[in-house]
């Protein structure tokens, strides 16, 4: 099903040099991390904060603190 993503793909080439296949950078994680994790954590907490707010009881990882 992924098949593609295992493949190697051939050098590809620009006046004769080679040019490095594609990478996940560093950046590119951070970047996911904020633009993904950070909305999820909001929405989590949001989600926590509501529980607690209409049934009284706290569910949140802050219970222990």
């Amino acid at each position: 099903m992924l098949n593609f993503l295992r493949e190697r793909r051939k050098k590809q080439t620009v006046m004769g040099h080679r040019l490095e296949e594609p990478r996940l950078t560093l950046q590119a994680v951070l970047w996911a991390l904020v633009y993904l994790g950070l909305p999820l954590l909001a929405l989590g907490t949001l989600m926590d904060l509501l529980i607690q707010a209409i049934t009284g009881h706290c569910t949140g990882f802050w219970c222990g603190l």
